[in-house]
């Protein structure tokens, strides 16, 4: 059995689709079907029922990927680990972090934890909650930097922890009208109010999708998608529409009076600033890092953050 047959699995189980897995893992199709069957044949049982609309986990498939994530994330962990012991990679810190805060938290945050003591090199990877999830669920970054809600729980079980390291809101902004007032608002009802959403990627489309604002403002209208709050931002500002965007990611627009508020507080979403990290022990950086935030006060804290970690 090789490493590869495991990352094509869980492509491909995340994706449902043979050429889309193919494809991120950048290999020919029938080249990535001989390896997935191969993978079958060392189980010993079909992990996938193949259609022609996709294909779905078997039986087989769920139990397997149950445990195929946490495999992959300890071998290139140890891998790792191995490497640092024998002086071949140096103990880098390896962050993922959502786009928004990789741009509007992250750097103050680093910089006061830097502050209290050296962290030596750090790594940091920015993309959607989706594909930072795939990298924590790898093996390939040791912390992951999110907005994180209750009503909206992320992908990792038990074998991950988080701690709260700051707040943030979601909040409903559009472009003001010549009087300086909102387009639209939607507090007021209106019946034709065009949508700025996120896609499946994001997580804070995922925040919003569990608090079900399209049910509540009902003359919500979907105009655009897209998975970065960074891309919905200029639409909004240039008046295609409302979106619901990071309060903290949105602070300079609306102080220049770009984007006003499309609602009051009753539109908000209150939402943490997590860190999340394998419960599994890592190396002695990652670990010496992780016992700093006990005692840390993030940007925008009004709280002392507890010193264990919370469950996800």
């Amino acid at each position: 059995m090789e490493l590869i047959w495991l990352e094509d699995f869980a492509a491909l189980a995340e994706t449902g689709n043979f050429s889309r897995a193919a494809e991120n893992r950048n290999v020919t199709q029938p080249a990535f079907s001989r390896r997935i069957r191969a993978l079958e044949d060392w189980i010993g049982a079909p992990l996938f029922d193949r259609t022609a609309n996709g294909v779905a986990l078997t039986a087989a498939g769920q139990q397997f990927r149950g445990g195929a994530d946490e495999l992959i994330r300890r071998i290139i962990q140890l891998r790792r680990e191995a490497r640092e012991a024998g002086g071949k990679e140096a103990a880098t810190l390896r962050f993922a972090a959502t786009h928004a805060l990789s741009f509007t938290f992250f750097p103050q945050w680093i910089r006061l934890l830097e502050s209290r003591a050296p962290l030596g090199p750090v790594r940091l990877i920015s993309d959607s909650m989706q594909a930072c999830e795939e990298l924590m669920l790898h093996g390939q970054a040791q912390f992951l930097l999110c907005h994180h809600h209750t009503a909206a729980p992320s992908r990792f079980g038990s074998q991950f922890r988080s701690v709260m390291v700051g707040r943030d809101a979601l909040v409903p902004f559009c472009a003001p009208d010549e009087t300086g007032a909102p387009r639209w608002t939607l507090a007021e009802g209106d019946t034709d109010i065009p949508y700025l959403s996120y896609s499946a990627e994001s997580g804070l489309g995922r925040i919003l999708e569990s608090q079900r604002f399209i049910d509540r403002a009902s003359g919500l209208r979907e105009v655009f998608s897209a998975r970065l709050a960074a891309s919905l931002m200029p639409m909004a500002r240039d008046g295609r529409g409302v979106a619901w965007l990071p309060e903290t990611l949105a602070e300079l627009e609306v102080a220049e009076g770009r984007l006003v508020r499309a609602g009051g507080p009753e539109w908000d979403v209150a939402v943490d600033i997590r860190v999340f990290r394998p419960a599994a022990r890592q190396s002695l950086a990652a670990e010496g890092f992780w016992s700093e935030l006990g005692a840390f006060r993030g940007p925008g804290e009004v709280e002392e953050i507890p010193d264990q970690a919370a469950n996800a």
